[in-house]
């Protein structure tokens, strides 16, 4: 991947479900023998949220938020550090669900409670968003066919990508790789997954955006 010096230290993949950031984030800690950061999975209110109970929205929306401060919390970026570190979330990603899945007054309580926890965590070198339309991301959830992914509904999932696409049509903490993924499959193509490796190792200032230009060729054609 070129010279690793050139890399960020702390790199992070973000985008909305089955866009293929943990596949990445994976990917990425391998080739720069980095420290991976999985996004916690278990969450013991979740059931309950999807099956619509009462305050369930709440109890699981605090979980995460506490086990994700956890795990960036304890992150080794200190100046003595001899690893990078590649997560497959940013804790930003914690409000976004957030401000889906609460009410106004859940919320409120919440927002006491990231301010504090995001004021002692460390900002991302460089954030990745991979983002896909609609239909793609739907088809992917179709063809991995996850239990704990049945529950989700094709206008939440929606809501979900709108929602991702506003947050980081502002974002501006860090240098960011926008990743359109949906004429693009760097899961099953190897050709596509060298080309982003091959971005991702040149320096990226500021906000950039990412297409294979034969990918490109072949959308308009």
């Amino acid at each position: 991947m070129g010279n690793l010096f050139e890399l960020p230290r702390y790199l992070a993949v973000e985008g909305p479900i089955r866009v293929g950031k943990s596949t990445l984030a994976r990917v990425l800690a391998e080739r720069l023998n980095a420290q991976r950061v999985m996004e916690p999975e278990e969450n013991a209110f979740l059931q309950a949220f999807y099956d619509g109970e009462r305050g369930a929205g709440f109890q699981a929306q605090f979980a995460f938020l506490i086990r994700r401060f956890e795990q960036l919390r304890s992150l080794d970026l200190g100046p003595h550090s001899q690893r990078a570190v590649v997560t497959d979330f940013i804790f930003e990603k914690d409000k976004i669900f957030a401000c889906l899945n609460l009410t106004d007054q859940e919320l409120d309580t919440y927002n006491r409670y990231y301010t504090h926890f995001r004021d002692q965590l460390p900002t991302p070198d460089l954030v990745i968003y991979l983002q896909a339309t609609p239909e793609v991301l739907k088809r992917r959830l179709k063809k991995k066919n996850a239990p704990a992914e049945k529950a989700i509904n094709e206008e939440y999932l929606e809501e979900v990508i709108r929602a991702y696409e506003h947050f980081f049509f502002h974002y501006t903490s860090s240098d960011l790789l926008i990743v359109n993924t949906s004429e693009i499959d760097f899961v099953e193509r190897n050709e596509d997954l060298q080309d982003l490796l091959r971005k991702v190792s040149a320096p990226i200032k500021g906000t950039q955006y990412f297409l294979p230009l034969g990918r490109q060729e072949a959308a308009s054609a």
